[in-house]
């Protein structure tokens, strides 16, 4: 894979990042040509996650305290996945980088990135976290961390690479243990977790579905695919007038608008939409939703906003895929995606720690969307 194309973030949006992010993109010339992730930008997210994914503080642990012996430095805690200031950042910078060597193999930055993740993907540092895991509470990054390390491995089995089928293979065991953490949590849920933060279901349960698009861990996907309906087949009217909160990273009904076109099939999910978003409109219109801004990137709270723009692009594409070809909400859905996308990607550099421990993993979902 060398290239790979964003579906329906149509080329328009490669004159908007002339002006505020050059190289951001490359496009192809035909009219309806999507942009393209290119080397340079890959490499540039790829720096944000090699300068952190092994720099261990600052440092914010999620950790339960049983006894002294649980007290310990991150990289003892967790020995593969202790740095990018948490535990799910440092697990999806390190898909980052599988998912980037991937699409861009002869990249500069992929020697570095294969050595990092070969210092980190050990046995026995997975072992490590495994051990971790045993003796900590069953909420520990329930679900967005433990749904983000099944993404990471099934980056890892789709890369056609004997490295990385080594480091599948050793990152399985921690894989299985994510997995049966959430099939035992998800019975016992009776309501979806309706944040715009890490708790949020929806977009868990979206992550789950695709790293589980492989055929890996079919009783989970059934139970989560289960789930999504019993929890949302009924909603009506979502408040997104509501959004975004003011430290929100998804969105709450954007997020769960995308987790269930990837529950129904094209005709029965516009008709859910009707009820659940009604007010979308039938014309290309990109001012009906408009992008959230950070006044100051330094405070890793506020800075959540810029990933919500990233998240919400993807979001709106996914809606508008999920749509029957013709329906007249598609052209206003991508013309809010490519207004977000704007937003979210002009905020995604190095100045500021508190979003570039992660925002480079949200601009590489958004812009490596619909590849294997």
């Amino acid at each position: 894979m060398r290239r790979l194309a964003v579906p329906a973030l149509r080329v328009f949006l490669l004159a908007v990042f002339s002006m505020a992010a050059p190289a951001v993109v490359a496009a192809t010339p035909e009219s309806d040509a999507v942009p393209r992730l290119d080397e340079a930008m890959a490499g540039r997210f790829a720096r944000l996650a090699l300068s952190c994914i092994e720099r261990e503080y600052p440092n914010k642990i999620t950790h339960e305290l049983r006894g002294d012996g649980d007290v310990g430095a991150p990289r003892v805690l967790y020995p593969a996945f202790y740095g990018c200031f948490d535990w799910h950042s440092s697990v999806h910078g390190h898909w980052l980088l599988v998912r980037l060597a991937r699409t861009f193999p002869d990249a500069p930055f992929v020697a570095e990135a294969r050595a990092a993740l070969a210092r980190n993907l050990t046995r026995e540092r997975i072992t490590g976290e495994l051990a971790t895991l045993a003796r900590g509470s069953e909420t520990f990054e329930r679900p967005y961390g433990l749904a983000w390390l099944l993404r990471l491995g099934a980056d890892l089995r789709a890369w056609d690479d004997p490295a990385a089928r080594d480091m599948a293979a050793t990152l399985a065991p921690l894989e299985r243990e994510a997995a049966a953490r959430l099939q035992r949590w998800l019975p016992k849920l009776t309501a979806p977790i309706r944040s715009g933060e890490h708790a949020q279901t929806a977009f868990a349960f979206s992550l789950v579905l695709e790293a589980t698009a492989d055929g890996s861990e079919p009783a989970l996907r059934a139970a989560v695919l289960a789930r999504s309906r019993d929890f949302h087949l009924a909603d009506r009217d979502c408040p997104l007038a509501y959004e975004p909160s003011g430290q929100d990273f998804v969105s709450p009904c954007l997020g769960e608008a995308d987790l269930m076109r990837r529950v129904l099939e094209p005709r029965a999910f516009a008709r859910w939409l009707d009820a659940f978003l009604p007010r979308i409109p039938r014309r290309a219109d990109a001012a009906w939703l408009a992008p959230g801004v950070v006044h100051d990137a330094s405070d890793g709270k506020l800075a959540h906003l810029d990933g919500l723009n990233l998240s919400r692009a993807w979001a709106l594409e996914g809606i508008a895929e999920g749509l029957p070809p013709g329906d007249r909400r598609i052209p206003a859905l991508r013309a809010a995606a490519v207004r977000h996308a704007q937003a979210g990607l002009g905020a995604v550099g190095g100045e500021h720690y508190a979003g570039a421990h992660w925002l480079g993993s949200f601009a590489t979902l958004l812009l490596t969307r619909g590849s294997p």
